[in-house]
């Protein structure tokens, strides 16, 4: 377990970082730095359990998350651990538990839901299952003529405009934002429709490209992921707004309790 105490005193909320790197102790810096600059937003200490995605199951994760005020699925690459992630989702949609998602955890809170909500019992992304007959998250359009891959992932600041009415509007504050990116695979458009109509809304895009960059519950106390990497951009001077919601929901979530 990692501690990050924000503003002195006595409130406090349990985190549950979900990821696959957990036993290196940078791995998600920015994610932990962004707990800190939320956690003084909010004046409350901010405990951040550290949870391996591998050890993760359907029969142990009420015993993984237990006690847990707020779930954090984070990024990453390749397949180890990855079904993990999709039970944390799972147990943290069911069970009203605030949740983020960041890129790979995005992406995998898509493919829970088509999964157990939309009945696509293979759904998956095709990075790791290219014989899916639902390929929820595929590669992006452009990368589909490369061969060479190199540094051809989408890096760097994107635009991205949100839904008036939706749960990111209203923690920005705004329609129009720009987040970095660092990804190769994206929600797959053509399922946006089956989406909608089951209740995971697409609720921001790029403007130019029509990139799905976040994907929300309504009726969730607190469900959203996105594709870009929102804690590259918090600062102790200007906490990044999804985390100091997500802190916000944590709290209130504990005081239900």
């Amino acid at each position: 377990m990692v501690d990050r105490i924000s503003k002195a005193g006595s409130r406090h909320v349990e985190i549950g970082l979900v990821g696959k790197y957990v036993a290196l102790q940078d791995a998600y810096k920015s994610i932990l730095e962004a707990f800190v600059h939320a956690g003084a937003a909010e004046n409350c200490k901010v405990r951040v359990h550290s949870l391996l995605s591998d050890d993760i199951t359907a029969e142990n994760v009420a015993e993984k998350l237990a006690g847990m005020n707020g779930i954090l699925v984070a990024p990453g690459f390749g397949e180890r651990g990855l079904e993990g992630k999709v039970h944390a989702i799972h147990y943290a949609r069911e069970h009203g538990i605030p949740f983020l998602g960041i890129c790979l955890g995005m992406q995998m809170c898509v493919v829970e839901y088509a999964r157990h909500v939309l009945g696509f019992a293979d759904a998956a992304s095709t990075e790791l299952n290219p014989a899916t007959t639902h390929p929820v998250i595929d590669l992006m359009e452009d990368q589909k003529r490369t061969s060479v891959k190199g540094g051809t992932m989408r890096l760097g600041a994107y635009a991205c405009r949100l839904e008036k009415g939706s749960l990111a509007a209203s923690i920005y504050g705004k329609l129009d934002i720009a987040e970095r990116h660092r990804h190769r695979y994206e929600f797959n458009g053509k399922y946006a429709e089956d989406f909608a109509k089951a209740g995971l809304v697409a609720s921001g895009h790029n403007p130019d490209t029509g990139l799905v960059e976040v994907v929300e519950l309504p009726g969730h106390p607190f469900f959203i992921g996105v594709q870009f990497h929102p804690e590259y951009k918090s600062t102790p001077e200007k906490p990044q707004p999804l985390f100091v919601r997500f802190i916000a929901a944590a709290k209130e979530n504990k005081a239900r309790r």
